[in-house]
């Protein structure tokens, strides 16, 4: 049984306006909306699945958009910022024209652990990066979407390293390296690179170490939580015994339909997630017509008629339109 985590799942975070941020994804970053469906805790809120082009794991941000959220603010233990990635250091000077084209908030070229990026934020002020592949040879990349007008050559292909910003950088070191079995790489003033799998951009986490920053708060503009990848259900249920075993707060087994998972709080305030690599976001739906209506996993489906009086109409008819 393949047990290991393979990298980067996904990162699910928090908009104020699930119309905007699909505008953003889209038309901006070029990715695609795989899957328009609710949180499955909350049927008031949607969630929004942004992908490569066949929705593979490892390249998807998700949003929730809960009804009233407050605007979180930033601060330390808090999952502070999700990287990107780009085929190359040609790629960063496509994205800082484009980002000045859409007026979009955005840093310079900069470099870190030997890996040029850009950051930049959304209207949230959501915390971003493109981070270049050009010296990267770990894990695998996506696809590109084939619907975006940004060329094959310099589109995102997957997450980048997420960032972990703490107080108790002892802990989470443990966390990672003892518990999840990541492995130290890399240390440049407070940031600390670890990687996990094949490593590289789709199998690092980077540990930002601050003392001296208020404790962050949750709503609109932060992350929910992180996502880390194994195989399948047998290598999911490996790692639900054995966070139990060492008696973290979890969730146990969740079905998702699209995944299988587990939550877990890795740190203070930090919720890490354990998913599945598949069955995959086309099991409900055609690849041609994904995300352009309202899906529902089969266990919500009969509650259909509730839930669409509850969430107010949002038309993502032009998902598979040529951008």
């Amino acid at each position: 049984m393949d047990t290991k985590i393979r990298g980067l799942h996904h990162v699910t975070a928090m908009t104020s306006s699930a119309e905007k941020i699909y505008r953003f994804f889209t038309d901006i970053l070029g990715l695609r909306l795989i899957k328009k469906t609710i949180n499955q805790d909350d049927i008031e809120t949607y969630h929004l699945y942004f992908t490569d082009d066949l929705g593979s794991a490892g390249t998807d941000m998700t949003f929730f958009d809960f009804p009233g959220i407050v605007k979180g603010t930033k601060g330390t233990d808090s999952i502070s910022k999700t990287s990107f990635r780009v085929k190359n250091d040609e790629a960063l000077s496509y994205w800082i024209d484009r980002f000045n084209k859409y007026k979009v908030e955005h840093g310079e070229l900069q470099e870190r652990f030997g890996r040029k990026y850009v950051e930049f934020e959304d209207f949230d002020e959501q915390r971003y990066q493109l981070i270049s592949d050009e010296n990267d040879h770990g894990t695998a990349p996506g696809t590109p979407w084939k619907n975006t007008d940004v060329p094959v050559e310099y589109a995102i292909i997957g997450l980048g390293p997420a960032f972990v910003t703490v107080e108790n950088f002892e802990h989470m070191q443990t966390v990672l390296v003892d518990v999840l079995d990541f492995q130290l790489t890399g240390a440049e003033g407070s940031f600390h690179l670890f990687e996990v799998g094949d490593g590289g951009n789709g199998g690092s986490i980077i540990v930002e170490h601050r003392e001296d920053l208020p404790k962050a708060s949750q709503g609109f503009g932060n992350v929910h939580h992180l996502a880390l990848r194994v195989a399948d259900e047998s290598a999911l249920k490996f790692w639900i015994n054995r966070i139990n075993q060492l008696k973290f707060p979890n969730s146990g087994f969740v079905e998702r339909f699209y995944f299988q998972s587990e939550y877990f709080m890795a740190a203070p305030h930090v919720l890490f997630e354990l998913a599945t690599d598949g069955p995959g976001f086309l099991e409900d739906e055609t690849y041609e017509h994904a995300g352009e209506k309202l899906s529902l996993p089969p266990f919500l489906e009969p509650r259909r008629k509730e839930i669409e009086e509850f969430v107010r109409p949002f038309d993502t008819s032009d998902a598979n339109t040529h951008r």
